[in-house]
Parts: C-alpha cells; sequence; structure tokens
C-alpha cells in the first residue's frame, strides 16, 4: 500500500491550482508542461483519486481540496522552520492569512492585531467573506484560519467559540414613521430593506420569524457591500436593517436609530477555526483573536 505524497508531486499540484493553468504552473516552477502533467498525474495514481478538473483556470475537487490544503500547510512549516533556523531573509515577515466576515472587520476584529508580539514579525492577509462562508476557504486551503459561524470543525482545523454577535432591527425615526406605523409583522414585508448583498437573506431570516415562517422582506432592496455603508443607510433613512449592536448602540444614543423589537435581538455565535499547526505565529494570532473576542462579544 502506497502511503507516502511525494512532496514534489504535492508542489506541482499546488502550483498548478495557484496559477490556474499547466503551462504557467511549468513557467513558474522552471520545468516543462510535460513535466508538470506527468507529476500531477503520477500523483492522482497514488491517492487514487482525480485531484483536479481540466479546466481553465482548472478546478480541483473535493479529494484535491484535500492535497492542496496539505500542501499549503506543509508551506508554512516549511516556511516556519527556515525562520527558526535563521535560514529566511533579513526581516522577513511571517504571513497570516485569515478569512473575517465584513461585521466582525468593523467592529472588534481589528483590534487584536496589535496584540500580536512585534518580534513574530506577522504580516497579516485579510479576506473579508460572509461568515457562513468563511469555512469554505479554510477547507480550499486558501487562509489558515477564519471566524465563522461553522461549529464543526474543517478537516485539519481546530475550532473554539468566540462569543455571540448580537444584531437589533433598527431604522431612522422618520423612516420608522413612514413605513412602520402598523403591527411589525405586516409592515416590514412592505417596507424598504437594505441588505449587504445578493447572498444576503438576514432580513429575511428576521421577518419569518416574526411571521412564524411566511414571507420575508420587502421587494424594495438596496445593497451596501461595505459594514460602514450598511448602517451608514440605515440611518440616512435608505431602509432598515439588522445591524450589529456595536455599531447600533451610539446611533440609538444619539437618537439616529430606533430599535424596532428591543425584545427580538439576533445573536450570532461565532467560531474561531484554524489550521493544527505547530506555528508559533499561527499560535500569537490565536491567542489575540480569543482575548479581544472575549471583551468585545457577548459571551
Amino acid at each position: 500500500m502506497v502511503s507516502e505524497l511525494p512532496l514534489d508531486q504535492v508542489r506541482t499540484l499546488l502550483a498548478v491550482v495557484d496559477e490556474g493553468t499547466f503551462d504557467a504552473a511549468a513557467t513558474a516552477l522552471r520545468v516543462t508542461p510535460s513535466a508538470v502533467s506527468q507529476r500531477v498525474k503520477a500523483l492522482e495514481q497514488r491517492t487514487g483519486r482525480v485531484l483536479l478538473l481540466r479546466t481553465k483556470p482548472v478546478r480541483t475537487t473535493e479529494s484535491g481540496e484535500v492535497v492542496v490544503r496539505f500542501a499549503r500547510q506543509l508551506a508554512r512549516l516549511e516556511r516556519d522552520a527556515r525562520a527558526e533556523l535563521g535560514m529566511s531573509g533579513a526581516g522577513e515577515p511571517t504571513r497570516v492569512s485569515v478569512a473575517v466576515n465584513a461585521d466582525s472587520l468593523a467592529t472588534w476584529f481589528l483590534a487584536a492585531l496589535p496584540r500580536v508580539p512585534r518580534e513574530l514579525h506577522v504580516c497579516f492577509e485579510l479576506r473579508r467573506e460572509d461568515e457562513d462562508h468563511t469555512a469554505a476557504l479554510l477547507r480550499e486551503g486558501l487562509v489558515m484560519a477564519a471566524v465563522t459561524s461553522a461549529p464543526d470543525a474543517v478537516p485539519g482545523c481546530s475550532v473554539r467559540a468566540l462569543g455571540r454577535m448580537r444584531y437589533l432591527p433598527v431604522a431612522s425615526p422618520e423612516f420608522a414613521r413612514t413605513w412602520l406605523t402598523g403591527p411589525l409583522r405586516d409592515a416590514l414585508p412592505e417596507a424598504p430593506v437594505v441588505t449587504f448583498d445578493r447572498l444576503d437573506d438576514f432580513q429575511d431570516t428576521f421577518v419569518r420569524r416574526l411571521r412564524h415562517g411566511a414571507g420575508g422582506a420587502g421587494a424594495v432592496r438596496h445593497r451596501v457591500p461595505t459594514s460602514e455603508g450598511f448602517v451608514q443607510s440605515v440611518a440616512a433613512g435608505l431602509g432598515w436593517g439588522m445591524v450589529p449592536e456595536m455599531q447600533a448602540g451610539p446611533l440609538l444614543d444619539a437618537g439616529r436609530l430606533v430599535n424596532l423589537a428591543p425584545e427580538r435581538p439576533v445573536d450570532v455565535p461565532l467560531y474561531w477555526q484554524q489550521w493544527k499547526l505547530d506555528s508559533p505565529a499561527l499560535a500569537a494570532v490565536a491567542r489575540a483573536v480569543m482575548e479581544t473576542a472575549t471583551a468585545a462579544l457577548r459571551g
């Protein structure tokens, strides 16, 4: 039984995925396209699975994602080892890639980064993604860690609870006087609403809860794809929306927003998932994120 994955073949597969084509990978690796093709085929024969779909650009199969994730983890470990042995270039930073949802970025997450010790020379690469989809980036090996709403660990990852992020249904006072004069369950489906993007169904879910599973938010939908812009749009009276408590609080105190249903906040549990790697930099980032989340989120 074959139990080893040849590292040259694994690195070649990663190059093909990152470059998008066999020819581009050959250029990056300074070998012939034929050599790249042979290595990938040999790896597929060794694993007994198809790893790549030969499209342009190539796409990984589910089995391919496993190997690519392993390749990225291997590269991370190699960089850490080189740094500890003093083989890295002078002052070369350790890059840590993290997927974070927009609302966490706009409220509590960035405060964690300065907590990471400066002597580790960490360079952060943040990718904004909805908390329901950040786990997919981990699964594909595109990031080392993620703030996610998924409590189940991605294969090869550990998971820890961060806390709950509270959202409030809010609108400007003028908007509420104009559109929300009747019972909320009847008024919201007719009122303009602000959404983050086409995937955002948070407001629909809230309305369905009010209406015991029926309907959704209104047909007039303003899409504002930044957390700060979303809040500003709601405060300006463009529509109603679900806003993080940390952002809504000051505006509620100032009278620029009203809470449409004080008895119906919505709490979204958040989790920290990361590769199972013995990486000092990744461990330091995890500690900083956990400490910051403990102070900022509801526990």
